[in-house]
């Protein structure tokens, strides 16, 4: 018997004290699903569906910034895909296409930074949005465009960061399944500081069906013996220094500052910004974006959800109003959403 199968059928019989795991990932939260992993869970071990998704806990207020540059402003906005469906206070980005905004969808910074180069009369604006993983090549983008001269490119930043994000959601579980593509980048010490000063426990895994089996069913062995504790279940990827050569460039273009988040609020230091030598990329400073006061859906319960507070299907619009058609919260939009991954599999 492998070590996954040994870890499945412990999680299916698994009967002693109540364990709460949030996966923080939101590609956790999909392959979870998609793999049935919930489905042989037994019913001592609840799985809640953390703050892991970058679209998902980006604040409508953000939304109504690239909105504003888009149709005030006039600048062409250059986005992921999840980005364009997400609600706003009035309006998203797919609603402003249709009144005629430039909208595009890119893969990367590095194509945002091209389109720029090829249109020098328009003005190109990349919606940053992600947590450590993504936020390497934007800093790439930054220092590309210095190099090559080009003017008309800049950053709208949401960035966000893990660590704070662990401290702020730690009385909603007993264990974290931390991302291992985060860790990768800012390696696993921090989870063994935040295990000795604040208690926190948690294992860091890949996104395989066996490395998320193992992963859980260590979980819930260390919950069951006591104690906080920290596991690195992926060292094939995640080191305990991280990558030293991507933190160095994050700490070069970029610096700490305070972020909201969808249905946590305000967490210090959570967020990242451009530093003041790379104000001609802020596009908030280029363009003089004033402070907006975004507005959610009052219906909608992503905030919630992001919490750990309810399932996606405890909210009223889940499937009903609310479907990836005709998605009202951001947890439904996005690929790593939640609800997204409630809709998709958690229903059959």
């Amino acid at each position: 018997m492998s070590a996954a199968e040994e870890a499945g059928d412990f999680l299916r019989s698994y009967d002693g004290k109540r364990v709460r795991i949030m996966e923080v990932c939101g590609t956790h939260t999909h392959e979870i699903f998609r793999n049935g992993i919930r489905n042989i869970l037994s019913p001592q071990i609840d799985l809640i569906s953390g703050p892991g998704c970058p679209v998902c806990v980006t604040p409508a207020d953000y939304i109504d910034e690239a909105v504003m540059l888009a149709l005030d402003k006039g600048c062409t906005i250059t986005t992921f895909g999840d980005l364009v469906r997400v609600p706003g206070s009035e309006k998203s980005l797919a609603d402003a296409r249709s009144e005629g905004a430039r909208v595009r969808v890119v893969y990367a910074p590095s194509d945002a930074l091209d389109y720029a180069a090829e249109h020098p009369d328009e003005e190109v604006v990349f919606l940053s949005v992600g947590f450590e993983t993504t936020v390497p090549s934007e800093c790439l983008a930054v220092q590309d465009a210095a190099e090559r001269g080009i003017s008309n490119f800049s950053l709208l930043t949401a960035n966000k960061t893990m660590p704070q994000a662990y401290i702020a959601m730690k009385d909603a579980t007993d264990a974290f399944l931390y991302p291992g593509h985060v860790h990768a980048i800012i390696g696993t010490s921090i989870c063994e500081e935040y295990r000795d000063r604040y208690g926190i426990s948690g294992v860091c895994t890949g996104f395989t069906p066996s490395e998320l089996l193992i992963a859980l069913a260590l979980t819930v062995k260390g919950v069951a013996r006591g104690g906080p504790f920290f596991i690195n279940a992926y060292p094939r990827v995640v080191r305990p220094e991280g990558s030293p050569k991507a933190v160095a460039l994050i700490e070069k273009y970029m610096e700490p500052v305070d972020a909201l988040w969808r249905g946590i609020g305000e967490i210090d230091g959570s967020g990242l910004g451009l530093r003041e030598e790379y104000a001609a990329y802020d596009a908030r400073k280029k363009f003089a974006l004033p402070h907006i006061e975004g507005r959610d859906n009052p219906a909608c319960r992503c905030g919630e959800v992001l919490q750990g507070k309810c399932t996606s299907e405890d909210c009223p619009l889940f499937g009903k109003a609310c479907t990836p058609e005709h998605p009202l919260g951001a947890c439904m939009v996005s690929s790593e959403g939640a609800c997204s991954a409630y809709y998709l599999y958690g229903r059959h």
